[in-house]
């Protein structure tokens, strides 16, 4: 349902995108969404293998196509509290010396793999509003010993990143748990360098969902 407002223009994979205020925001009360979502991934950060309705983890990752490679030296921490549900990276590797944003980091696996990919020269800000898992992704970093990536914690909708910084934002199975869509993609725009990248890995319905399952919070987490 189209909503009144100003066109914001972004280059997005090297071509002029207009972003604009299309996506309807669900009536849900967001703290109360917020908070069971952390509460959901707090879980996955502490306990991965307390068994989920998702897959987490290395088989999560091999079944996304993440390769074996890019795994290599990742602390096993991380890799075990990856809840992802897609793989941004299908969309293009990161160069060498790129700044990347990973919007809704987790424990930090994508950032960490894409630390490794921009290599010394490149900058890696992982951002999440959990807790835990940026408690999770600033230790694995340490045990791996990355200078080139940090993990703030914000949220997707007001990201702690200034403007224009960014070569490429990547997020993973993030996006569909932000009522404010709207938000969110513009955020995402702003911190973007005007030729900027977006890669996302994550859930599209075909279909209309309707308005009482969007106020259902159990239905977000779940």
């Amino acid at each position: 349902m189209a909503r009144g407002g100003a066109t914001r223009r972004n280059n997005v994979r090297g071509v002029d995108k207009a972003v604009v205020h299309t996506i309807e925001t669900p009536a849900v009360d967001l703290d109360s969404l917020r908070q069971a979502i952390q509460d959901e991934y707090a879980l996955v950060a502490d306990e991965p293998q307390h068994g989920f309705h998702f897959l987490v983890g290395r088989p999560l990752a091999h079944l996304l196509g993440y390769a074996e490679d890019w795994l290599d030296g990742i602390p096993e921490p991380t890799i075990a509290s990856f809840a992802g549900t897609g793989n941004p990276f299908s969309a293009g590797q990161l160069l060498p010396g790129e700044r990347v944003v990973d919007v809704g980091c987790g424990g930090g696996i994508d950032s960490l793999i894409a630390a490794k990919m921009v290599g010394p020269q490149g900058r890696i800000i992982g951002v999440d509003m959990t807790p835990a898992m940026v408690l999770k992704a600033r230790s694995s970093a340490a045990v791996a010993a990355m200078k080139n990536v940090e993990f703030r914690e914000g949220f997707g909708e007001s990201l702690p990143v200034e403007d224009g910084w960014a070569d490429v934002v990547i997020s993973n199975g993030v996006l569909n748990l932000m009522p404010d869509k709207d938000a969110a993609l513009r955020q995402m725009a702003r911190v973007l360098k005007p030729g900027g990248r977006l890669q996302i890995g994550d859930i599209l319905v075909q279909k209309a969902v309707p308005q009482s399952a969007k106020e259902d919070i159990a239905l977000w987490t779940g």
